[in-house]
């Protein structure tokens, strides 16, 4: 996945979870060809907790997201 794919991708999740902005993704590569990307961060409730956040993005090569899911 080239860095413009890669950008793209990121201002995606970026745009749906700000609490993940900044966060630089794991990447790996799947058999099938598209890549994985996981960010993983936290954010502030409004009682003051602290909130894991976790994104798993499934991408194709150009940059196209195929999958999204989060857990907290």
């Amino acid at each position: 996945m080239d860095s413009g794919a890669l950008n793209q991708v990121c201002q995606s999740v970026y745009r749906k979870f700000p609490e993940l902005k900044g966060v630089k993704p794991s990447v790996k590569s799947q058999t099938t060809g598209n890549v994985q990307l996981v960010f993983k961060g936290s954010a502030k409730t409004e009682d003051g907790h602290s909130l894991s956040r976790t994104v798993r993005v499934t991408a194709s090569e150009s940059g196209k997201i195929l999958k999204l899911s989060t857990s907290r």
